[in-house]
């Protein structure tokens, strides 16, 4: 049997893990192991490499990917800069099926989130290929499992970094702005803010009222508090203006805007209704880099060992999945139906110890 594994989508820590769980849990089946690389974009471009124990020596503390990721939808028709197509849909289906038989691939592992599975949904459910996925983001928000490695790095990230901000708010007398990753779901926000002690926490979920905010800070102030610490998701929206606030409006071949810059108009409008000097840290692509923790090292493997498993049991069209303490498998398409948003009882306990 031979089994290719791609990951696709934004990188998160614990992949490497998940990388290595499959290659070891393989060679202890006796099934051989293809790496593709770039996520989907490898299966269409035949980038493959033979994957062993020697490939996946050392990795498990690295983060990122060393099969290399990329946002390439198949399901999307590629055109020039004068709006010609210059590969189709159909072509791309067709490049799958050529790389997937010239390989002679017995079945594929997809690691990713929403659009990543999306896809392999979609290629299991319309080509009949043998696909088994393993849930991937750090935002938290795919449905059918409980967590998803990558966000618990993320968090813990986001901890720190509040943790370093208290003390330059509280030398200077200021409100620090921290917006931090979460494009629909404020699972980052919430938690991260949560771990971090932070005064005010805005997330997707709920159309931010400013002079909501600021009389949060105000009511701090008067009582002696001459700092704030509020996080704000890059996907938050502001009462009166009820969209996303995006960096460009160029999107990625899964319709994705880049978003960003909520940080700074909510900084600017705290400052100017409170007259209090307001500063914003934008924490980016760095929620998202190095060492993955303990718990997504162990949660990725856990996911990779049962990838294996699903496709030694022909449990195609499926996914591993966390539920309680346990590891079991639901429908991609169950999984990629919907998003998760944030558990809004755990923003009710967060906005205890608001202001």
């Amino acid at each position: 049997m031979k089994v290719g594994i791609l990951t696709g989508g934004g990188d998160c820590p614990g992949l490497n893990a998940v990388i290595r769980a499959v290659v070891r849990k393989a060679y202890l089946e006796n099934i051989k192991v293809v790496g593709i690389r770039y996520g989907w974009k490898g299966l269409i471009e035949d980038d493959v490499e033979p994957l062993n124990i020697e490939s996946v020596s050392g990795i498990l503390p690295k983060g990122g990917t060393i099969l290399g990721t990329s946002r390439t939808n198949p399901y999307k028709e590629k055109k020039d800069a004068k709006g010609r197509i210059i590969r189709s849909v159909k072509d791309n289906i067709k490049s799958i099926k050529s790389t997937w038989k010239k390989h002679r691939l017995d079945a594929l592992i997809a690691v990713g989130g929403e659009d990543t599975l999306g896809v392999a949904s979609r290629l299991y459910k319309e080509e009949k290929l043998p696909i088994v996925g393993v849930p991937k983001t750090i935002d938290n928000d795919l449905s059918s499992t409980d967590y998803t490695f990558g966000f618990d790095t993320a968090i813990n990230i986001v901890t720190e970094c509040i943790d370093r901000l208290h003390t330059t708010a509280e030398s200077h007398n200021r409100i620090m702005v921290v917006e931090v990753m979460g494009r629909h779901a404020g699972w980052i926000a919430c938690l991260g803010g949560l771990a971090g002690g932070a005064d005010v926490i805005l997330v997707p979920e709920i159309p931010i009222d400013v002079e909501w905010v600021c009389n949060i800070i105000k009511k701090r102030h008067k009582r002696g508090k001459t700092f704030s610490i509020v996080v704000v998701a890059e996907g938050a929206k502001l009462k009166e203006l009820p969209k996303e606030i995006t960096i460009e409006e160029k999107s990625d071949e899964f319709g994705h805007i880049r978003l960003g810059g909520i940080g700074k108009i909510l900084a600017d409008l705290i400052e100017k209704k409170t007259g209090f000097e307001t500063r914003v840290t934008v924490l980016g692509h760095i929620q998202r880099g190095g060492s993955p923790s303990a718990f997504d090292r162990i949660l990725g493997t856990r996911f990779g060992i049962k990838a294996v498993e699903l496709v030694m049991r022909g449990k195609f069209g499926y996914m591993a999945s966390l539920r309680g303490n346990k590891i079991v498998e639901v429908p991609l398409e169950k999984a990629t139906s919907k998003l998760k948003t944030l558990d809004m009882k755990l923003y009710e306990i967060a906005k205890v110890f608001f202001g």
